[in-house]
């Protein structure tokens, strides 16, 4: 027990211990944080990843409408319920 209290009476070991419980626990970088903002930063790239690939995928649909004119008709159609001047449209809404 003697041994012990020898390094309490240590100013440099009393420093260096406060200073780690204070980085460790108290500050506001302390680890805790690091390891959320970490994992937020693993989410939010995830995250990225998936909207590149959709993006891809949208431009590659979007290239197909604009080469097609077939296609982009029925896109039309279907999508913002447009119509021919001589044509009637009708709206079925299943419940």
């Amino acid at each position: 027990m003697a041994k012990y209290l020898k390094y309490t009476k240590n100013f440099y070991f009393v420093f260096t211990v406060l200073f780690i419980i204070w980085m460790v626990f108290i500050d506001s970088n302390d680890i805790i944080s690091h390891f959320k903002l970490r994992s937020k930063l693993n989410d939010l790239e995830n995250q990225k990843e998936f909207y590149r690939e959709r993006k891809e995928k949208i431009k590659a649909e979007r290239e197909e409408l604009l080469s097609n004119y077939e296609l982009l008709e029925k896109f039309a159609r279907e999508r913002y319920l447009m119509k021919r001047k001589t044509e009637d449209l009708y709206v079925i809404v299943e419940e």
